[in-house]
């Protein structure tokens, strides 16, 4: 299952996502969509809750990729399908994109993201202290963010601690200097020089 998963994100990069999701079964889960976690049309999520668990789940927060500035929860759902067929409970949040917003703005929706899990995740089985931040590709980096930069998850009276850990699928964790002249803006280049600090630090 892990090498599926994998191989189909990679093409998820480079053909229709709605290939994927047609090959996706329907069992083995519910499907609980457009759950609102914020106030505003990009702050909703799709939760995705196995069935036939008698005990709690652990979680996995998913975060899509599209370079910040493209994506939306629903692409993502056999990617969602696929753990939730494994017995987790999976919640794909969107979360706001350039040019509506530039950084830290998708960090802090990722992060109210994560807040609504901590709070709500139980009721639908999910166990509250098993929590995984996951993403691929720009959405990698949003994981990453909230795992190892106590800043964001801080402004919503969370502690990076208090994950499970995380999972990055083909992120860009360490890419200063911003040489591509379609993210440069995005986090405002040259100015912001501290997105990618943290990252640094650990090890990336």
């Amino acid at each position: 299952m892990a090498l599926l998963l994998t191989v189909a994100l990679g093409l998820a990069g480079c053909s229709p996502v709605a290939v994927l999701n047609g090959l996706t079964a329907d069992t083995g889960y519910v499907q609980h969509p457009a759950l609102p976690y914020a106030n505003g049309p990009h702050h909703a999520l799709d939760l995705y809750q196995p069935l036939g668990r008698t005990e709690p789940v652990p979680i996995v927060v998913f975060f899509y990729g599209g370079s910040w500035r493209s994506g939306e929860r629903a692409e993502y759902r056999f990617a969602a399908a696929a753990l939730a067929q494994q017995g987790l409970l999976v919640i794909v949040p969107d979360y706001r994109l350039y040019p509506e917003v530039t950084y830290p703005a998708f960090l802090q929706d990722a992060a109210r993201a994560v807040a609504w899990t901590f709070q709500n995740a139980a009721h639908y089985g999910g166990d509250p202290g098993q929590i995984y931040v996951m993403g691929h590709s720009a959405g990698a980096y949003i994981a990453a963010m909230l795992a190892y930069d106590p800043r964001w998850l801080a402004a919503e009276s969370q502690t990076p601690e208090r994950l499970a850990g995380f999972i990055g699928l083909a992120g860009p964790y360490a890419f200063l200097p911003i040489e591509d002249p379609e993210v440069q803006p995005i986090f405002h280049w040259p100015e912001t020089r501290l997105c990618c600090v943290i990252l640094r630090q650990i090890g990336f």
